[in-house]
C-alpha cells in the first residue's frame, strides 16, 4: 500500500497529540482495509471518506482506486492524481468535525 499524508494532515497530528496513538491506530486499520472503516463522502466532499478517531474527531482519506472506480477523480481533482498507482491512501485531513469539514 502506498501511503501520503497531507502537510495539512501532519500538522494536525502535531496539535491534537492528546488523540495521537489513537490517530495512529486508526491510521493503521485503514492502510490495511481502507474500505473498512471508512463511510464515502457526499456533496462537496464526494470521493472522500471519513474515519471517526474519537466521538466528533476525525480523519478525512482518499483510496485512489475507490476514487477512481467511482470516476470521483473528476470531482475532486487531484493535481498529481497520475502520479500515484490505485493502492494509494491519502491521509487529507485531521480534527474535530466543524474544522475536518471545512479543511477541504
Amino acid at each position: 500500500m502506498n501511503v501520503m499524508f497531507s502537510a495539512e494532515f501532519k500538522k494536525a497530528v502535531k496539535k491534537y497529540s492528546s488523540v495521537k496513538s489513537a490517530v495512529q491506530k486508526k491510521v493503521d486499520m485503514i492502510i490495511e482495509n481502507p474500505l473498512a472503516l471508512g463511510e464515502p463522502l457526499k456533496g462537496s466532499f464526494r470521493g472522500f471518506y471519513s474515519c471517526p478517531v474519537k466521538k466528533s474527531f476525525f480523519i478525512i482519506y482518499l483510496y485512489c482506486l475507490a476514487c477512481r472506480k467511482k470516476k470521483d477523480d473528476e470531482i475532486v481533482l487531484c493535481a498529481d492524481c497520475q502520479n500515484y498507482p490505485d493502492d494509494t491512501v491519502r491521509f487529507v485531513v485531521l480534527g474535530p468535525h466543524d474544522e475536518a469539514y471545512t479543511g477541504r
